[in-house]
């Protein structure tokens, strides 16, 4: 037998006690308490914010999108419909900003499928941890995301001359209130997320959703100049609610009936879609 092989042996044999040793240190020490779940829906959170640190151009939907919108909404229809620009910017920006942050809830499903498509759900599945915090996770993290999306339009529309008769308060408590609705919107999209087999079928799927939705809305124009059988859908629609609650709070008034839609529909989609989505996760 070779020098070197005998070397190699005798390392592994003063390796082999060394190891035992390790294994009975390991074995006599109490585990770490399981984390709990605010813990690992922090964590999950962090881990999207860091995702948005290393890619910075995600943030392009949330920056030059929602500029884009601001300005060609105002300028192509503020003379036909107000006027005059300055006056519709009143009227559409609590509208604009809403359909601007709700179409962006769909790129939660996106993540999660491309997560699932490089193989990272194998990994947190087999943690120790409390299951939904995986998912909401993603969903603190594209908070933050909202958050920079609306700071941007308020400041775009600000400089196009929008003035909020409820000032600040007004304008942060319907921002708040876009935020907590497009939280509970994007449990939509994680179960198309954990549904569909690519990311490119999510954002169809969601593109035919959000489309009809906020277009189909109080956004841009009066329901009242629409025909009757429209009117009825529109009147109904979740994103009517959340819109004139946004306008009117942001115009000083406290609309308490809009308000208990918003947060009812806010309430049923993350009863329906949160156990649909864990569901689909579990058996994923």
């Amino acid at each position: 037998m070779s020098t070197v092989a005998t070397k190699e042996m005798d390392d592994v044999a003063l390796a082999a006690p060394r190891a035992e040793d390790l294994a009975a240190l390991l074995v006599s020490k109490d585990r770490p308490a399981r984390p709990g779940a605010l813990s690992t829906s922090l964590t999950f959170g962090w881990r999207a914010v860091l995702k948005i640190k290393h890619v910075p151009e995600q943030l392009f939907d949330v920056t030059a999108f929602p500029i884009m919108m601001v300005l060609m909404y105002t300028y192509l229809f503020g003379g036909a419909i107000a006027g005059s620009p300055e006056a519709y910017i009143q009227e559409l920006l609590p509208g604009i900003l809403v359909m601007s942050i709700v179409m962006i809830t769909m790129y939660t499903g996106v993540s999660v499928n491309t997560d699932i498509e490089k193989g990272v759900f194998d990994r947190f599945r087999t943690l120790p941890i409390w299951r939904p915090s995986v998912m909401v996770g993603y969903l603190l993290g594209d908070m933050l995301r909202y958050t920079l999306a609306s700071l941007v339009m308020l400041t775009v529309g600000l400089i196009l001359g929008f003035r909020p008769d409820g000032g600040v308060v007004g304008v942060v408590a319907g921002v708040a209130l876009l935020i907590v609705f497009s939280f509970a919107f994007s449990w939509v999209w994680t179960m198309f997320g954990l549904l569909l087999r690519s990311e490119k079928s999510v954002m169809g799927v969601s593109m035919m959703v959000l489309f009809p939705l906020t277009f189909l809305s109080n956004i841009f124009v009066d329901p009242k100049t629409m025909p009757g059988w429209l009117q009825a859908f529109v009147n109904d629609s979740p994103i009517t609610h959340l819109t004139t609650a946004v306008r009117e709070l942001m115009a000083g008034d406290w609309p308490a009936t809009e308000l208990a839609w918003s947060f009812g529909w806010a309430g049923l989609l993350v009863l329906v879609f949160g156990p649909v989505t864990m569901r689909l996760y579990n058996r994923k």
